[in-house]
Parts: C-alpha cells; sequence; structure tokens
C-alpha cells in the first residue's frame, strides 16, 4: 500500500507543478496580472440597478440645487424681472453692468454693518451655543437610569420642532415689556425690563433662542457618539485610579473630538447664516442698526427694494466667502489630525 502511494503523490505534485509554472508562463508571457478591479463597463454593468434607483435623487439636486446657481449671473446685471413673464427670457434682455453692483456693496456701510453684525452673532453663538449640546450629550450620558435618560432627551429635544414665531411669543411673555419677568419686578417695586426691544442685548437674546431651540438636536449627535465608546475603557481608567472628570477628560472627549470638528467645520462654513427667519421676525422691535444680517440686507434689498442684481451681488459674495471659511476650517481639521467634511 505504501509502495502504490508514492508514486500517486509524486504525480499529483507533479501536476501542480507544471500547473504554476505554466500559469505563470502564461501571466509573464502575456503581461501584468490583473489587479482584480472590475473595468467601467463591468462596474455599471453590475450596479446599474442601484444608479436607477439614485436617479430621481440626482435629477432633484440637480434642478433645485445645481441650476439655480446659473441664476447669479443676475449680479453682473441691471436686472428687471418686468420685462417679460418668462424668467429666463428676462434674464437674457437685462443689461450687464459689470462688477457695478459689487463696487456698490464694498461702498455701502449698510452692508459692512450686516457683515459686523453676521460676525459678532457668529462669535458668540460659537462661543456660547456650540458647547452646550456637548455639555448636556455628557449630563445625560451619566445618568444611570435609562427611563430619566429618555425623559430628559426629550424634553430637551422638544422645543426644536417649535416654530420660531412660537419660540419668539413664548421670549416675549417671558422677557418683553408686559412679560412674566417685567411684571415679577414692578410688584417688588423696581422698573420693568423690555429685553425683546432693547439693542444692547439683542445678539444674547437671539443666541438664547437658539440654544433653547435647537441644543437637543445637537445632542443627539453627541449621545450617538457616546454610544460607541467601549465601556472597557472607561472601566481600565477607573481601575488605574481615575476619577469621574480624568474619565470625561481622557475617554469621552477624545471619542468625541472627530464630531465635534466635523461639526465645528460645518458651523463654519454656516457662519455667515446666522438666522434669517428669526432675525427678522425681530427686525422692527430692535431696528436694523442693530438686527441686520447678511441674510435680511440680501432679502431686504432684493424682496423689498427690488434691487435684484444689487442683492444677488451680495448672496453671491456671501457664497464665496463661506465656501473660503470651509476649505479653511476643513484644513484646520486635517492640522490637528482629524478627517473634517472630507480627507486630504
Amino acid at each position: 500500500m505504501s509502495h502504490s502511494t508514492v508514486p500517486r503523490s509524486r504525480s499529483e505534485a507533479d501536476t501542480t507543478a507544471h500547473t504554476s509554472v505554466t500559469a505563470r508562463g502564461a501571466t509573464g508571457s502575456g503581461g501584468k496580472r490583473p489587479s482584480g478591479k472590475a473595468g467601467f463597463g463591468a462596474r455599471f454593468r453590475r450596479d446599474r440597478l442601484l444608479l436607477l434607483m439614485t436617479l430621481p435623487a440626482l435629477v432633484l439636486v440637480l434642478l433645485f440645487n445645481y441650476v439655480p446657481i446659473l441664476g447669479n449671473v443676475v449680479a453682473f446685471q441691471d436686472y428687471d424681472p418686468y420685462i417679460s413673464d418668462n424668467g429666463v427670457v428676462s434674464i437674457l434682455h437685462s443689461p450687464f453692468v459689470g462688477l457695478e453692483n459689487f463696487q456698490r456693496i464694498f461702498e455701502d456701510p449698510d452692508f459692512w454693518s450686516a457683515v459686523r453684525n453676521t460676525l459678532v452673532l457668529f462669535a458668540l453663538q460659537l462661543v456660547l451655543y456650540f458647547p452646550v449640546p456637548i455639555l448636556l450629550a455628557l449630563l445625560i450620558n451619566s445618568v444611570v437610569r435609562p427611563r430619566v435618560r429618555a425623559v430628559a432627551q426629550a424634553v430637551l429635544y422638544l422645543p426644536h420642532f417649535f416654530s420660531w414665531v412660537l419660540v419668539i411669543a413664548v421670549f416675549q411673555q417671558l422677557l418683553g415689556g408686559a412679560g412674566l419677568l417685567s411684571q415679577l419686578l414692578r410688584q417688588h417695586g423696581y422698573d420693568g425690563l423690555d429685553i425683546m426691544s432693547d439693542p444692547s442685548t439683542f445678539k444674547f437674546l437671539i443666541t438664547a433662542q437658539g440654544v433653547w431651540k435647537d441644543a437637543g438636536w445637537g445632542i443627539i449627535v453627541f449621545l450617538a457618539a457616546l454610544a460607541s465608546v467601549s465601556p472597557d475603557l472607561y472601566e481600565a481608567a477607573a481601575m488605574d485610579g481615575a476619577g469621574r472628570w480624568r474619565r470625561i477628560w481622557h475617554v469621552t472627549l477624545p471619542a468625541l473630538r472627530p464630531v465635534i470638528a466635523l461639526l465645528l467645520v460645518l458651523r463654519v462654513g454656516d457662519a455667515l447664516t446666522v438666522g434669517f427667519e428669526q432675525i427678522l421676525l425681530q427686525r422692527d422691535a430692535v431696528g436694523p442698526g442693530a438686527s441686520e444680517v447678511l441674510d435680511t440686507f440680501v432679502w431686504w434689498n432684493g424682496v423689498r427694494n427690488q434691487d435684484f442684481g444689487y442683492a444677488a451681488a451680495a448672496g453671491l459674495v456671501k457664497g464665496v466667502v463661506s465656501i473660503g471659511l470651509v476649505l479653511a476650517a476643513n484644513k484646520v481639521a486635517h492640522l490637528m489630525g482629524e478627517q473634517g467634511v472630507y480627507k486630504k
């Protein structure tokens, strides 16, 4: 039996060696071995159903996000929408004025006042509003009982569904001239306060309204990031003698750092958009000097004053600056070792 199995094993080895040599010779003489990556045609045939499913969404994005970009040409025109009932015809027949609208913008003190108010509001919201969801997420995550955590999260998340009209009405009833705080002060012999119409505190009022309305929305993102942290890390830190604050500093915050970097980049990119509807509803109460931002400046000149080319130029400047802020913030995120909006 042993004598008969030896030749068979040798023949099998010879056959295997001959096959491998033949394969190496074929690949060596014919060129490089394929890398295994399918060609474009093969991948298209493989994924054609998925591409067909995404086609409606792609069409919607093109129609509502990219085609309107062509309308920015009115920033270089003395655009008159009443030339024709067709907007395209109005654009084609409106006279070009070159960079005249941009020159008017940079010479307009109201534009620079709107820029200043926008940047001040952004700085306040970045310092006072951005850390609040992080702190609340850490606080809720530290609660042991799941039911208490769920109730707290629901209560904080509820104002996100309120419209800005309702939010401002609530603050008016609390902080207005006839509000609860003013009545309470008058009952104790003090003068009443009307914070809702005070230009000096308007920017802090806007920030407080934003925190109350949207902090619960940001909590969800950070709680999801905290849920991915392994409990073993906390146990190991506790065994090494780390207290509560040490575990937050060395375990929790490093786990949140990628999410914080991403949201910070997006927040910086949205720096010049600080709440159009919220500010427009309160613009008349404090005056344009304290409340005018770039969005309301564009609306007031474009819709109310019918100066469409001038408003389009202001909006185009805002868009270009916002893109630059996103790229700069994303570069800072890369320098910090984070991915940001996109990889390097």
